[in-house]
């Protein structure tokens, strides 16, 4: 079996020189390269300068080798936090394993290119919805605790924190003390970012740092540290600078404070305001109330005041001797109508008894009538002889029987004439 090709297997390794130099020969052809970063560091030696050039946006750095008299002759000061292009070719030092840039050229970055490329990234985020405002959150009236991120010992953080506990003694703060200048700036405050919005007792974020010129201020428009703050969950105040400083972190923030005290003023309430207002607002309502039961007052006095209530019984009074005037009319009229009728009812009384059967039997006339029939007896022909007859008189009733019509018979004697008169 032929021998496996060198470097291709663990029986025909190849040795650290071999690589070394096959590594340093490929960099070699890569030919020199324009590089942009901040300068994290710059250690002087007597004949050449040491620089870790850092990406803003990310954690990623580069060693740099130059020459003494190319820092010396910059057409800028360089020192931390500069911001430069740097031209050079990277070289595979066999000896350690590193790569370095060897840079020839160092220019800065302009300032008129830098204002453009924050032109160009404020349009980027803009586009993105990144301003807009419905998506800003409202700040609580009173915040549980204040996570504040600024300098150690800075003026900023001492205004924040006096301003804002002699406005709320009882405010609470978790102070996250980071670079606000410099390569480790972005970083720095991205990771407070983060530890700060994972705490459920954090109700607001702080980000407060003093004035200064856009170099100092450089950090602030950093594209990273603007997606960090608009991915938070917690209201997010920016209070960089000065009020005519407006980095792109002011526009992403919930709400953008000109200053750090201005940011104080609007995390926490004034206590003596509120109770100013809470005063104010106890006399207002204490006097509405008191407005509201003189009114009432007042209107139950002209209710009082008003005959039906001052009197209640008087419109019954009234009420009742109109009704005993009506009763007594209507018990004269019932009266009269009752003597009218009992005279009509006399007078048809006296007719009847003078027209009636009883009036005409008391002057001597009779009713008779067959029997059994009871029929009034109106002719002779209703009465032959034989037939059984009552007659009615004034004073009752006898019975007889007929003797047929009175034509039919024979006058009757003087001895009949005598028995018929006993």
């Amino acid at each position: 079996m032929p021998d496996a090709e060198p470097g291709k297997s663990p029986d025909n390794p190849w040795p650290v020189r071999a690589v070394a130099t096959r590594l340093a020969k490929y960099i070699d052809r890569l030919g020199g390269v324009w590089v942009e970063g901040q300068i994290a560091q710059l250690n002087m030696r007597p004949t050449v300068a040491f620089i870790v050039l850092r990406d803003p946006a990310a954690d990623m750095s580069l060693t740099v080798v130059c020459p003494r008299d190319l820092v010396l002759d910059a057409p800028v000061k360089l020192a931390e936090g500069v911001q430069v292009v740097m031209h050079g070719k990277f070289q595979f030092h066999t000896a350690r394993g590193t790569i370095s840039l060897w840079a020839n050229e160092i220019r800065a970055v302009g300032l008129g290119e830098l204002l453009e490329r924050i032109e160009r990234l404020r349009r980027l985020l803009e586009a993105e919805g990144l301003f807009d405002p419905r998506l800003k959150r409202p700040l609580p009236f009173l915040p549980n605790l204040v996570g504040l991120i600024t300098g150690r010992a800075s003026a900023a953080e001492r205004d924040v924190l006096t301003v804002a506990r002699s406005r709320w003694p009882a405010v609470r703060f978790a102070v996250r003390n980071t670079a606000v200048q410099g390569p480790q700036t972005v970083p720095q405050i991205v990771e407070a970012l983060r530890e700060l919005d994972a705490d459920p007792e954090v109700d607001v974020i702080v980000i407060a740092r003093g004035g200064g010129d856009i170099n100092a201020l450089l950090p602030f428009y950093d594209e990273t540290l603007c997606r960090e703050i608009a991915r938070c969950t917690t209201p997010v105040v920016s209070a960089i600078g000065h009020e005519p400083d407006n980095p792109l972190c002011d526009l992403v923030a919930d709400v953008r404070a000109a200053t750090p005290t201005d940011a104080a003023k609007r995390i926490v309430p004034d206590a003596a305001a509120e109770q100013q207002l809470i005063d104010e607002m106890r006399r207002r309502a204490a006097r509405a109330l008191r407005n509201w039961v003189h009114r009432e007052q007042h209107l139950l006095d002209q209710l009082r005041s008003r005959p039906v209530l001052a009197q209640p019984l008087a419109a019954l009074d009234t009420r009742a001797e109109e009704i005993e005037r009506v009763r007594a009319a209507a018990r004269r009229d019932i009266v009269r109508l009752i003597d009218v009728e009992s005279d009509r009812i006399g007078h048809l009384s006296a007719r009847l008894a003078t027209l009636g059967p009883a009036a005409t039997l008391a002057r001597g006339y009779a009713v008779v009538q067959t029997l059994p029939d009871a029929a009034v007896l109106r002719t002779t022909a209703d009465a032959p002889a034989g037939t059984r007859l009552r007659i009615r008189v004034a004073d009752g009733a006898i019975a007889a029987v007929s003797e047929g019509p009175a034509d039919a018979r024979p006058e009757p004697n003087a001895a009949e004439q005598k028995d018929a008169r006993k």
